[in-house]
């Protein structure tokens, strides 16, 4: 198997660049927006945020697993939105927390105002399958217990905004899930205009 520095071409250099000093890593501009100065390493960015510390892998095998993870259209995203739409719901896929800059909704249900998140174990903390990586223990602690504690503040944004927060974990049979999920969909739908 090859590794990624025997890939051809890799020999190869733009003319001019020197290699004795490496650039700074800078954040790629998003659709429609240009790069900023100061958006990159170094503590600079937007004002009042701490730059997160750079953390090194501790192996290469770990750098590609946790480059494989999948962020979306997981098994059990899959598998739960399977089981609503073969019971007739119709949902959305990704919507933006209203008013939350960079967080969605893994299912919603517009209409009845049902926001439904697929958790996944690692990731959101699972009180039963949850673990912790040894290398590198004190960056992973802190990145979970920021990604608890944004799921917290994400579930009481949207149900003080009138909407009611279904959390499922990975592990959970998505047909309990789906049944659960459509039995709220149903309980919170408002009735149908003129009827």
């Amino acid at each position: 198997m090859s590794r990624p520095e025997d890939e051809p071409g890799d020999d190869v250099r733009p003319a001019g660049r020197d290699d004795s000093v490496s650039p700074a890593p800078t954040r790629p501009a998003t659709t429609g927006e240009p790069a900023r100065a100061g958006s990159g390493a170094g503590g600079q960015g937007r004002p009042g945020r701490s730059a997160a510390p750079a953390l090194v892998p501790s192996s290469d095998g770990v750098s590609a697993r946790m480059s494989r993870q999948r962020r979306k259209d997981t098994e059990i995203e899959l598998a739960v939105r399977k089981q609503l739409h073969a019971a007739g719901l119709r949902y959305r896929v990704g919507l933006p927390v209203p008013g939350m800059r960079r967080r969605t909704i893994d299912v919603a249900f517009t209409r009845a105002k049902v926001a439904v998140f697929l958790d996944g174990c690692f990731w959101h903390g699972c009180p039963e399958h949850a673990t912790r990586p040894k290398a590198n223990s004190g960056w992973w602690a802190e990145k979970l217990d920021r990604n608890i504690a944004r799921d917290t503040e994400t579930s009481q944004h949207l149900e003080e905004a009138g909407w009611v927060v279904l959390r499922f974990w990975e592990h959970q049979p998505a047909e309990s899930v789906a049944a659960e999920i459509a039995s709220a969909v149903s309980r919170d739908r408002p009735p149908a205009p003129g009827g």
